[in-house]
C-alpha cells in the first residue's frame, strides 16, 4: 500500500481548511449583522398606560417606581403615559389607540373601567402586541397576563376585620371610588362576603370618583344622613383619606370605626393615632416590577401565568409597629 506524500496530504487538508474559515467567517459576517441591527433597534420599548399620573398618590407612586426599577434591570426603554383622572375612560382609550400606532415591543395598561375599556384592549390583541394589564381587569381578558392584588380577597380581609366592631344595630356605610372598576367592584364583593350576617347592615355606598374632596363631602353627608353610623370602610386611599378627614372634622372619632385601604403617610398616620382599625395594604412595588418582568418573559417567548397576586395584608394599630410590618409600611426600611 502506498502512502501519501506529504504535498499530497497538504493538497487534501487545504480543501478542509477553507470550509472551515469560509464558515467562521459568515458566523462572524452574520454576527456583525445581527449586532448592527441591535444597535439600530436599541433596547427594548414598553409603553405603559396608566388610569393617572398623580403625585399625591403613593399608590401610584410606588407602582411606578416598582416598574421602573424593573425596567432598569432588564434595559428596557419605559414610556408612560396617562389620562388625567381615573373616571376619564375614553381619555385612556385614545392613549391606547396611540400606543398601538407607536409599535412598541409591549404595552402595560392599568384599564380605568371594566366595560369602557375592553373594546381598546381588544385592539391591543389584534395588533399582535404582547400587553400585560395591571391592577384591574377588563371584560374578556381571559388569557391575557394579569399582575394585580387578589381584591376579593382583600375586601373580604377588610370585612370579616370589621365584624369585630359591630353590633346588631350598627350602620355601615361604604366609601368606593370608580363605578365600573374591577377593583372596586370586587373589593366590594369581598368586603360583603367577609361582613357575612352583617351584610345586611349596609345603608349605603357612595362612589368618590377617586378624588380627596369628593370623598370627603360624601362622608359628611353620610354623617349627617345617618346620624346612628358607626362604621365606614374606604376602598381606596382617596376614599379612605377623605372619609377620615370628614369624621375627623366633625368630630366622630370616638362614634364612627373605620377600616381604609392603601397604605400612604396619612393614612399610616391616621392609624397610628386611632382613627383607623386597620387598613388593608396592597404591594404596587412589586405590582409594578413584576408587571415589566412578565412583559420581558412574554417578549423572550417564555411561559407567564395568568394571574399573579401581588398580595394583601391587614395591619392594624396593634401591630403596625411590628418588625415585618414596619418593613412593609416603609418599603424602603434599611436593616
Amino acid at each position: 500500500m502506498k502512502l501519501p506524500g506529504k504535498n499530497e496530504s497538504v493538497r487534501r487538508l487545504l480543501p478542509i481548511g477553507a470550509v472551515v474559515l469560509a464558515a467562521l467567517f459568515l458566523a462572524f459576517l452574520f454576527y456583525v449583522q445581527y449586532a448592527r441591527e441591535k444597535e439600530e433597534r436599541g433596547p427594548k420599548r414598553i409603553i405603559c398606560v396608566l388610569k393617572v399620573l398623580d403625585e399625591t398618590n403613593d399608590f401610584w407612586e410606588q407602582l411606578l417606581e416598582g416598574a421602573q426599577m424593573a425596567a432598569l434591570e432588564y434595559g428596557i426603554e419605559l414610556e408612560v403615559v396617562a389620562a388625567s383622572q381615573e373616571t376619564a375612560i375614553e381619555e385612556q382609550n385614545q392613549l391606547i389607540y396611540w400606543a398601538i400606532e407607536e409599535r412598541p415591543d409591549a404595552i402595560l395598561l392599568m384599564p380605568s373601567s371594566q366595560e369602557g375599556t375592553a373594546q381598546a384592549v381588544e385592539k391591543v390583541r389584534e395588533s399582535g402586541i404582547p400587553i400585560v394589564l395591571v391592577d384591574s381587569s377588563v371584560n374578556g381578558s381571559q388569557g391575557l397576563t394579569r399582575v394585580a392584588t387578589d381584591n376579593v380577597e382583600a375586601g373580604k380581609i377588610q370585612g370579616e376585620f370589621m365584624k369585630k366592631f359591630l353590633t346588631k344595630e350598627s350602620q355601615i356605610a361604604i366609601v368606593s371610588y370608580v363605578k365600573g372598576a374591577s377593583t372596586a367592584a370586587d373589593r366590594e364583593k369581598g368586603l360583603r362576603e367577609g361582613l357575612g350576617e352583617f351584610e345586611d347592615n349596609i345603608v349605603e355606598v357612595v362612589f368618590c370618583d377617586s378624588d380627596y374632596d369628593k370623598a370627603y363631602r360624601l362622608a359628611k353627608e353620610l354623617l349627617e344622613k345617618y346620624p346612628q353610623i358607626d362604621m365606614i370602610a374606604g376602598l381606596n386611599e382617596y376614599a379612605a383619606v377623605g372619609a377620615a378627614r370628614a369624621v375627623v372634622d366633625k368630630g366622630y372619632e370616638e362614634q364612627v370605626n373605620m377600616v381604609g385601604f392603601d397604605s400612604s403617610m396619612e393614612e399610616i398616620r391616621l392609624l397610628e393615632r386611632g382613627v383607623f382599625e386597620g387598613i388593608v395594604i396592597q404591594n404596587p412595588y412589586t405590582m409594578g416590577y413584576v408587571a415589566v418582568e412578565q412583559a420581558d418573559r412574554i417578549l423572550k417567548g417564555e411561559k407567564t401565568q395568568e394571574f399573579v397576586n401581588s398580595g394583601s395584608k391587614l395591619i392594624t394599630k396593634e401591630d403596625m409597629y411590628s418588625e415585618e410590618n414596619q418593613k412593609i409600611l416603609f418599603l424602603f426600611t434599611e436593616d
